[in-house]
């Protein structure tokens, strides 16, 4: 089966028992702004976001999740409203760019691998894959 929408790529923000719970002094998830800047700016067909329950791992407040063809990144302590503008700019250069771009400085710090292999691959395409696959073209 297939659908008649093909996705860039897809965000899911957490937004559970602890992430945003800003009551027990967690920092804010911006679910409205980031809502609102996503209808506002086009992106729902290309790029969906997700408002999630716990993605989990509680430890790293404020987790996200996005996902594209070719892999999943997972984001933790998105702390500053700063991080989640740089989301919405990459989501805006990736829809431009047809594909996932690889993910400014400021986010990729904050990747984890929620399945702690230390082996694991880096799941964001790098400058020199992303640059590779465009000669191939």
């Amino acid at each position: 089966m297939q659908t008649k929408r093909v996705l860039v790529a897809q965000v899911a923000l957490c937004r559970g028992c602890c992430c945003g719970a800003v009551e027990k002094g967690n920092p804010q998830v911006p679910v409205e702004w980031m809502k609102d800047e996503w209808k506002k700016r086009g992106l729902k067909k290309s790029i969906q976001l997700t408002i999630s329950g716990c993605l989990g791992p509680c430890d790293l407040l404020n987790v996200a999740s996005i996902s594209s063809a070719k892999q999943t990144v997972w984001l933790g302590r998105l702390r500053d409203f700063a991080n989640y503008a740089a989301l919405l700019e990459w989501a805006l250069a990736s829809r431009e760019a047809g594909h996932a771009l690889p993910l400014p400085n400021e986010l990729s710090e904050l990747r984890f691998d929620p399945f702690g292999r230390a082996d694991s691959v880096p799941v964001v395409a790098t400058a020199e894959v992303v640059e590779s696959a465009a000669g191939s073209s």
